[in-house]
């Protein structure tokens, strides 16, 4: 991929410090069938504004799904815009954001990627590791591997393959929209993230967890840019 013509090319030196960093964090990560009696599920998104960063964090009941709480944080960005690293610009912020909450979810429904990521390290996997907290990402776009289109009916999915793993799910939330990409993060499997998505996916593409944060993002950039 060429680099962005806009944009000076990244540090060397701080590319391989952030590629070890990646690497630790990435042989911390760990998959598995969750240990938890889901009773409050957290989602969160971040928006970039200028030099700065927005996280949002909501906690909703479940199953029924109902706001219980919403925080957000804003600071500025430590870091460039470095491709397959976003994960270090999003990830301090999120966890200060995570910090204003008052209640502690039992899982975290990540806008971004999990371990559908080259490196197997998407924020969801990343945050999940700082935080030693259960999972999962839910994308609006493919980062890496291949797949086959899914049917055009809600439920219906195709796994997402890369160098001959499965890192993640195609998932058609919605009858004739497009689909969404589900990886498991930390403390998290491929099996239950599927079913999670299509349980909090109701009206709408995205899960309930994901829309809202994404939502209140942009309820609360005008008060972070008061």
């Amino acid at each position: 991929m060429a680099w962005h013509q806009q944009l000076p090319p990244p540090d060397p030196q701080l590319v391989k410090q952030l590629t070890e960093q990646q690497e630790i964090l990435r042989q911390q990560v760990v998959l598995q069938k969750p240990d938890f009696d889901l009773k409050l599920l957290a989602g969160c998104d971040s928006s970039f504004i200028g030099e700065n960063i927005l996280s949002v964090f909501v906690v909703l009941s479940f199953p029924e799904l109902k706001l219980v709480e919403s925080v957000w944080h804003y600071g500025p960005v430590e870091l460039p815009y470095i491709p397959g690293f976003l994960a270090f610009r999003e990830s301090p912020n999120l966890v200060n954001a995570y910090q204003k909450l008052q209640h502690e979810p039992d899982l975290i429904m990540v806008d971004g990627h999990g371990i559908a990521h080259p490196r197997r390290l998407g924020i969801a996997s990343q945050l999940g590791v700082l935080l030693n907290k259960p999972t999962m990402g839910v994308a609006k776009k493919v980062l890496t591997g291949k797949h086959e289109e899914p049917a055009s009916e809600k439920g219906s999915l195709t796994p997402l393959t890369h160098r001959g793993e499965h890192i993640g799910n195609v998932i058609r939330t919605k009858d004739k929209v497009k689909p969404v990409f589900v990886s498991p993060g930390h403390l998290m499997d491929m099996e239950t993230a599927t079913s999670l998505v299509l349980q909090t996916a109701l009206k709408h593409k995205l899960p309930e967890p994901t829309r809202l944060a994404d939502h209140y993002a942009e309820v609360y950039k005008k008060e972070a840019q008061q």
